[in-house]
């Protein structure tokens, strides 16, 4: 697989004499020398994303608030350059990564929490803060936002916002697009718009706010967001159950998804990931587990111990060997042991892996992982899997090289029969992880010309000059 990048001319100015001279000193005038790079060893580290892709931008700019931005986004209007807006580069499909001789604007010095408003359950933030500094901050006045990706510790909300990432508490609590009540942004003229409410009713005009939300920063470059959060729970409980085979874990996962209560984590890890943790991790399961749901519920103190039992009951088939729930801190520490040893394992055995985030209807998980098995096989390519499996959110790894010319054809032909067979299970290629460059040679399996089109027009409608993230998410026509 090639992970050559060329962006999308059209419309553009891409060669890397715009981005000097006179173009230079006007964004140092607008966000100030310190916050301008444009040597090759400055701007090295803002050419690339957690995809493997690489392309060195000419310049980066580095701003502090709204018309800071407005004003660099009209410069590059005016020019017709290529402007990438980027957080901290966690993102895994290349969205973030420039066109040649790109302008990447960086929001990490757009980090300020403006407001924490507890009676109203509205915090409001720049786009640079981190999803684990403002988790920390709510968590003062015992709050919480939803959407918790495991890059917490380094993702931004920005970022966060413009994947729709969400993380595992999705299940119970909903993406981004249901965290957020309104966005300032700035479009590809450097107009601004403020869309959204401040209040948790609103359906005066379209919702532009969920629209813009997920469009991987092609439509506007959010300044500010103003962001649903919740409280705390009270209680919490940890639930690992074991079951001999996939098919058993799966027809679990439906099960507890159709009783009353719903976790707050509902995680599914195939037999291969098990048999391979087992080689790098002191694991304490059945030996003979073929997968594994790992479940947290929680609410109040006093409906916690019926919630578990209802579950529990639910969970509990023929294929169930051990379900264990954890009795205080420590015990919980232990049944995520094996969950937290998977990724570094997976480094290990493949640290070039393909990972791919499909979703499936709940009840299809089945068929989906039987059929990942099947193209395993085919392709002779170790398939790992796991994921969220409350919501159908399965990650997919291909254990290949891409280095290695024959691994990386296999993995070619795999992926696409991979994305075939979630289209017949009624799915979708992304439920996270977001197009960007990775997944746009797939997207016409999923998106019909008609729809394809109207995006193009409501591209065009928000970005004229094609100056924001140009090349990404969808083909050009």
């Amino acid at each position: 697989m090639s992970k050559a990048y060329v962006g999308s001319s059209r419309f553009l100015n891409t060669s890397t004499e715009a981005l000097d001279g006179a173009f230079l000193q006007e964004l140092r005038a607008i966000a100030g020398p310190d916050n301008v790079y444009s040597t090759a060893d400055d701007c090295w580290a803002y050419g690339y994303d957690n995809s493997r892709r690489h392309q060195p931008p000419g310049a980066v700019v580095l701003p502090h608030n709204h018309e800071q931005v407005q004003r660099i986004v009209a410069l590059c209007y005016q020019r017709r350059l290529p402007l990438v807006a980027r957080g901290l580069g966690t993102g895994t499909t290349g969205a973030s990564v420039p066109p040649a001789g790109g302008l990447v604007l960086s929001s990490e010095r757009m980090n300020r929490i403006i407001s924490i408003d507890t009676d109203n359950r509205v915090a409001v933030v720049q786009p640079g803060v981190t999803n684990q500094a403002l988790q920390d901050e709510l968590a003062k006045s015992g709050f919480f936002w939803p959407p918790d990706p495991t890059s917490a510790a380094y993702c931004t909300i920005g970022g966060n916002l413009a994947y729709n990432s969400a993380g595992p508490r999705a299940i119970k609590y909903g993406t981004p697009r249901e965290n957020t009540l309104g966005l300032t942004v700035v479009t590809g003229r450097g107009e601004t718009l403020r869309c959204g409410v401040y209040t948790t009713k609103g359906v005066v005009g379209y919702d532009l706010t969920r629209l813009l939300i997920g469009s991987e920063g092609t439509l506007g470059v959010i300044t500010e967001a103003t962001l649903k959060i919740t409280p705390l729970p009270a209680a919490r409980s940890t639930l690992r159950a074991s079951y001999r085979d996939m098919r058993s874990a799966t027809r679990a996962v439906a099960a507890i998804m159709a009783q009353p209560v719903t976790p707050c984590v509902l995680e599914f890890i195939d037999g291969r990931a098990i048999d391979m943790i087992r080689g790098y991790s002191g694991i304490d399961l059945p030996p003979d587990t073929g997968a594994l749901l790992m479940i947290e519920v929680d609410g109040s103190a006093d409906a916690l111990p019926q919630a578990v039992a209802g579950i529990g009951a639910a969970a509990a088939n023929e294929g169930l060997m051990e379900l264990r729930v954890a009795r205080n801190e420590d015990e919980v520490k232990d049944l995520w042991r094996t969950r937290k040893a998977l990724s570094p394992a997976l480094r290990t055995v493949a640290p070039k892996k393909i990972n791919e985030d499909v979703v499936v209807p709940v009840s299809h998980i089945p068929d989906l992982i039987d059929g990942l098995n099947q193209l395993a096989l085919k392709y002779n390519i170790a398939i790992i899997n796991f994921g969220h499996a409350g919501n159908g959110n399965i990650h997919v790894n291909l254990l290949v090289n891409p280095d290695d010319a024959a691994q990386a054809q296999a993995a070619e032909h795999c992926l696409h029969e991979v994305f075939d067979l979630v289209i017949r299970l009624r799915g979708t290629l992304s439920g996270e992880h977001g197009v960007g460059l990775e997944k746009m040679p797939f997207i016409t399996k999923e998106l019909s010309p008609a729809v394809l089109g109207v995006m193009r027009g409501i591209k065009q409608v928000f970005d004229p000059a094609n100056i924001l993230n140009p090349g990404k998410l969808f083909p050009d026509a």
